[in-house]
């Protein structure tokens, strides 16, 4: 994006790696350390082709954090990039339910936590700003 892009489309990937970041800190360093939950069962995995999974806490799911925390603060700056991002997103946020490492319910605050990453990156720079002056 950054490299076959201009103007719009580097400030779309700065934005959107900071989203990432920004939704990866709240995910893996805030939320996982507050709560603990185990993984899925694996005999509740309908197939079996469970692979080793993280002993970190399941909820939040990190990855979907981080794939909405991009997709949703790219699409604010180009929503025609925003759109392409989002079918990666979703396939990352069905992928970490169907390998067993998450419940839908750790998806769906990953998701969460990726939206609102987005909404602080960019409005954080607005409202320092409008601190400063």
């Amino acid at each position: 994006m950054a490299a076959a892009g201009g103007h719009t489309e580097r400030r779309a990937a700065v934005a959107g790696v900071a989203g990432m970041l920004t939704a990866q800190v709240i995910g893996n360093a805030g939320c996982k350390q507050l709560y603990e939950r185990r993984r899925p069962p694996v005999d509740l995995i309908p197939h079996d082709d469970v692979e080793d999974r993280p002993d970190s806490s399941s909820f939040p799911s990190g990855h979907t954090a981080a794939a909405v925390g991009f997709t949703a603060a790219v699409a604010v700056v180009s929503p025609w990039w925003g759109a392409a991002a989002a079918v990666p997103a979703a396939m990352v946020a069905v992928e970490r339910v169907h390998s067993g490492a998450h419940y839908p319910s750790d998806v769906a605050a990953g998701a969460v936590i990726g939206l609102a990453s987005a909404w602080l990156v960019h409005r954080t720079p607005r409202l320092l700003l409008r601190r400063l002056l």
